[in-house]
């Protein structure tokens, strides 16, 4: 858990950190180089959440690597599932992590929503409903990392 005080948004008490997995810590259905040691480093303040399709069938072997279970999103509806999810963490807990078009409603309902760009590009919708930009999940680590950055990036 991390505690901010946000100047002209008040304070946050985040806990969950919601990622999803494709485009945005995976690639090809590979996690992304350099991704499993920072994002093991956080699961001491957060409770991390996957969100996935699996698209590449290969989410059994990142959920190895990072000693995490994805939740497996059913056909249909991958964005209303994704928010849904986020909404059922408490959303005020929640920063999420994502870049696709199906991101862009659980950036948006999560308390912080961190939208990257990555190989796979990112979503217009995503790029929109996120609170901070930032050009990959490592990037997104670091800043959950070092969480006086978060609050010099969203200080009105």
């Amino acid at each position: 858990m991390i505690d901010l005080d946000i100047p002209g948004r008040g304070a946050i008490r985040l806990e969950h950190l919601v990622l999803d997995v494709n485009g945005t810590i995976a690639k090809d259905g590979r996690l992304i180089d350099k991704a499993a040691r920072p994002l093991n480093a956080l699961k001491d303040r957060f409770q991390i959440h996957l969100l996935t399709a699996d698209t590449y069938g290969k989410q059994d072997s990142i959920d190895v690597m990072l000693g995490l279970k994805a939740v497996r999103l059913t056909p249909g509806n991958e964005a209303g599932q994704k928010a849904d999810y986020v909404r059922s963490l408490s959303a005020e807990k929640v920063v999420a992590v994502g870049n696709g078009a199906n991101d862009a409603a659980m950036l948006k309902a999560a308390a912080i929503g961190i939208a990257v760009l990555g190989d796979e590009g990112l979503a217009v919708e995503a790029l929109q409903a996120a609170d901070i930009f930032v050009l990959s999940a490592l990037d997104a680590f670091n800043l959950l990392e070092f969480p006086a950055r978060l609050v010099a990036t969203l200080r009105k």
